[in-house]
Parts: C-alpha cells; sequence; structure tokens
C-alpha cells in the first residue's frame, strides 16, 4: 500500500502560481493548475485562496456533487498537521447549517405570529358583535 504524500505550509504557498496551483481543502491539498480556466466562478475566486485552506470558501459556495467527484483526480496530498496553518473543519459549514435553520425558523415564525393575531382578532370580533 503507498503512502499519502504530506505536503507542507511552504511547499502549499510555493504552489500559487496561475501555472502552478495548489489548493488546501478539508485537510488535503489538491493541484487545480488544469481546472482553473475550466472553473465556472472563473479562475480569480481560486487564485484568492493560494496558500490558505479555502474549506470555508469552498463550502460557502455549496459546490455540486460532480465539483466534488472532480477532487481525487487532482489529490496531491495530505496537509502536515502541525503545520501553525489553522485549518478550517466542518464546524464552519455545520454552524452554517445551524444559522440557516435559525433563520428558516425565525422566518416560519413570522408568518405564523401574524397570522395567528389575525385570527384571534377575527375571533374577538365574532364573538363579541355577533351575540347581541
Amino acid at each position: 500500500m503507498a503512502t499519502t504524500k504530506i505536503v507542507t505550509l511552504d511547499e502549499l504557498r510555493s504552489h500559487k502560481t496561475r501555472d502552478n496551483f495548489y489548493i488546501l481543502i478539508h485537510g488535503k491539498v489538491y493541484n487545480v493548475t488544469k481546472f482553473m480556466d475550466e472553473h465556472p466562478g472563473g479562475d480569480e475566486v481560486i487564485l484568492a485562496e493560494g496558500g490558505q485552506d479555502a474549506t470555508e470558501a469552498f463550502e460557502d459556495v455549496g459546490h455540486s456533487d460532480e465539483a466534488r467527484a472532480l477532487l481525487p483526480a487532482m489529490f496531491v496530498g495530505d496537509f502536515e498537521q502541525n503545520s501553525g496553518l489553522n485549518l478550517k473543519s466542518g464546524a464552519g459549514a455545520a454552524q452554517a447549517s445551524r444559522v440557516s435553520g435559525a433563520v428558516q425558523q425565525g422566518s416560519n415564525l413570522m408568518y405564523f405570529i401574524p397570522l395567528g393575531l389575525l385570527g384571534a382578532y377575527f375571533a374577538f370580533r365574532f364573538y363579541t358583535t355577533g351575540s347581541a
């Protein structure tokens, strides 16, 4: 069984040119040089993430399963554990999901509370003016 290459922070940062570009996502390093011209969002968004952890940017966009399926072909190696670079984990994505759920729940309340108050008002009017 072949061992996985370990990519250092210096090595990641040395591959930041348009002709040789590595990107770090979820602790794994990918060579996206050949994909830059094909990227639907343009190469600028990839170039902006050079030499740092691009996990949050990758997850915030909400890449499709098809986009994720392209990653294994570009895999270079695992990022070194104690590099000094703060790696972003899935916690950012989980937090975004929780915030989204809270916003959705708040949005639902914004509709049901006024409708409930309106229903209570009409019930009050019906029962107080109907029996004279």
